[in-house]
């Protein structure tokens, strides 16, 4: 998605973290995990990391580098994100979508 690793921290009070975020830095997102693991709810398929892209280049990039790295899309749950945008799901279920365009609530 573009993003690079901007902070991380290791055994604090008992979580790691990472932080992601776009080379600008303006926005990033904050991972964490509980060293003591602890079984967790499946996600739904309406689990959902929406990525709007204002830009239809960096809109083409984003899909490319899931493209690039062997992940192909999924069919989207909720048929608001058909045509409009491209649903990934990791591994372990959960789905990032990349919206070609801006949020006009």
């Amino acid at each position: 998605m573009g993003m690079e690793i901007i902070g991380k921290f290791e055994a604090h009070l008992g979580y790691d973290g990472v932080m992601l975020g776009m080379p600008d830095k303006t926005y990033h997102l904050e991972f964490t995990q509980q060293a003591e693991k602890f079984p967790l709810p499946e996600p739904t398929k309406e689990n959902l990391l929406v990525l709007y892209y204002d830009n239809e280049d960096d809109y083409k990039r984003a899909n490319d580098r899931f493209k690039n790295a062997g992940i192909g899309a999924v069919e989207p749950e909720n048929p608001y994100w058909k045509d409009k945008s491209v649903t990934y799901e990791d591994p372990d279920g959960w789905r990032v979508v990349l919206f070609n365009g801006v949020y006009n609530p």
